[in-house]
């Protein structure tokens, strides 16, 4: 009888052993992939010369990106990342919210004005003390939180500060373009803003995809009375299944008729193909 507890109870150590171990292992493996994969995204960058720095907003760092021969301009191009690898699969949230394929970077660089800089969403790029404040809420339902907007705009305070703009064009990529909606309707120094496949009613996106509400999260299409004189272009992917012209139609249809905003559908552009690609061609139709 002693002998055979004995037997059970080795065995449940072992059990538990092996499990310790793969834990362990399934750790290391995702903290791997973790920094495989903003060393992959942030070289993106680093490859084109950009240089990389941290902008700490209290509750938050942000990660920007720079070209290196930027020093002064008047009118700064700030291009805001999209929500990133926010969720594993439909009902597993990621762990860490860097982009796989940093759509809004990609953008900035094929920027051929020499004035644009890229800034990263909260959480996106960071590791160790600058994970301060990152929640796994801030990538999934409070993307767009009040305190995740004040971060975005305090971030592009300090980029206009430092680059001794006095005007701003913001272009914001998907989940990027609320947040770069929301921070124009708290500015007076937007001189345009520019969205692509653009999340502009993220009420209107749940209820069309049967998603849960983004409950704690700010809507842009609610900040319409503070955009109604901004000039606005947004671009939309006619095959675009994740965030369609109905969504940008939506937001819209809230500004009073003569607003200084269009819609631009590319017929056969979807919510990643071929906006990098295209993207300099398309920048010449912006061109007063």
């Amino acid at each position: 009888m002693i002998r055979s507890i004995a037997a059970v109870g080795c065995r449940c150590l072992r059990r538990c052993i092996t499990v310790f171990i793969f834990a362990i292992l399934l750790s290391a493996c995702i903290g791997g992939d973790l920094q495989a994969r903003r060393a992959a995204s942030a070289m993106t960058a680093t490859e084109a010369g950009w240089q990389r720095s941290h902008l700490d907003t209290g509750v938050f760092v942000l990660t920007a990106f720079a070209p290196p021969g930027l020093r002064q301009t008047a009118t700064l191009t700030v291009y805001i990342e999209g929500d990133g690898l926010a969720w594993i699969n439909a009902s597993t949230p990621s762990l860490d919210p860097t982009p796989l394929n940093p759509l809004a970077l990609k953008l900035a660089l094929r920027d051929p004005s020499g004035t644009a800089v890229y800034l990263a969403r909260p959480c996106q790029f960071v590791s160790g003390q600058d994970k301060r404040g990152c929640q796994r809420k801030y990538w999934t339902s409070q993307r767009f939180a009040p305190e995740v907007i004040a971060a975005s705009l305090n971030a592009v305070e300090q980029l206009k500060q430092r680059f001794g703009a006095q005007r701003l064009v913001l272009v914001g990529y998907s989940g990027g373009a609320a947040v770069a909606s929301l921070v124009a309707a708290q500015r007076r120094d937007v001189e345009r803003l520019v969205t692509v496949a653009g999340n502009l009613d993220h009420r209107s996106w749940t209820t069309a995809h049967h998603l849960s509400p983004l409950q704690g999260s700010l809507n842009p299409a609610d900040a319409w009375a503070q955009l109604q004189s901004v000039p606005q272009t947004h671009f939309v992917g006619g095959r675009d299944r994740i965030i369609g012209a109905s969504v940008v139609r939506a937001y819209a249809e809230r500004f009073a008729p003569g607003a200084p905003l269009s819609i631009q559908v590319m017929p056969t552009f979807d919510h990643h193909c071929c906006w990098v690609e295209q993207w300099p061609d398309m920048l010449q139709r912006l061109a007063p």
